[in-house]
């Protein structure tokens, strides 16, 4: 413990259970892929706590409106991923492979391409990532936009001529998504993350705050 990280300690251990206002310089960093001004509007958050949060509002555009990124974030993850398996997978793309995923929709944004990734650095026969190691929508567009369409599609079955509860609706989708990832994996999450395109902890932690139960 070097004398910085020993003083800031020693002044934790001094505030914890003392009453005496302490001033402290801190910045508060949070992020969301929920609209916070309709959640605000329909009572799903704190307006208070909205405007002591929306300082320096970012707003990140989806990754499929930034193209751009998709091929430095792939050969990061790769590095990662080579790293984590011990495995020497080139960072260079085919102009097959890149197409693919440089044209690939991402519902599941940054975190679906890691998890591209990360499956295709596991799976590849040799050190290059070739068509064969992509996942079937990424590699097949056809399959892709009928998976975009029967996604769309969904919303329709609500009837929304009295109103609804948007995020009660969303969460509904959600857990159906979730039941089924679980059903096709045989109850495991990692797979079951893999095939949403989400971090396993993301998923866990959706598992916990919608109450799904474990396949037994």
């Amino acid at each position: 413990m070097n004398a910085s990280t020993s003083s800031n300690f020693q002044l934790l251990l001094n505030l914890l259970g003392d009453t005496t206002p302490a001033k402290v310089d801190v910045r508060i960093i949070a992020a969301t892929n929920v609209d916070l001004k309709e959640a605000v509007k329909s009572g799903m958050f704190r307006e208070d706590l909205y405007y002591r949060l929306s300082v320096v509002p970012i707003e990140l555009p989806p990754l499929r409106d930034r193209r751009e990124d998709i091929l430095p974030l792939a050969q990061h993850f790769v590095r990662k991923y080579n790293d984590e398996n011990g495995r020497e997978i080139s960072e260079n793309f085919s102009p097959e492979v890149l197409s693919l995923l440089e044209n690939y929709y991402y519902p599941g944004n940054v975190r679906e391409l890691e998890n591209v990734i990360e499956r295709a650095v596991v799976i590849a026969p040799t050190d290059e990532i070739t068509t064969e190691c992509l996942r079937p929508e990424v590699r097949d567009p056809n399959l892709a936009r009928e998976m975009i369409k029967e996604s769309e599609g969904s919303s329709e079955e609500i009837n929304i001529s009295r109103g609804v509860n948007f995020y009660e609706e969303v969460r509904r989708f959600e857990t159906d998504l979730i039941r089924r990832a679980l059903d096709q994996t045989s109850g495991h999450q990692s797979r079951a993350a893999r095939l949403l395109g989400l971090n396993a902890t993301t998923l866990n932690s959706k598992i916990k705050t919608y109450n799904i139960p474990a396949r037994s």
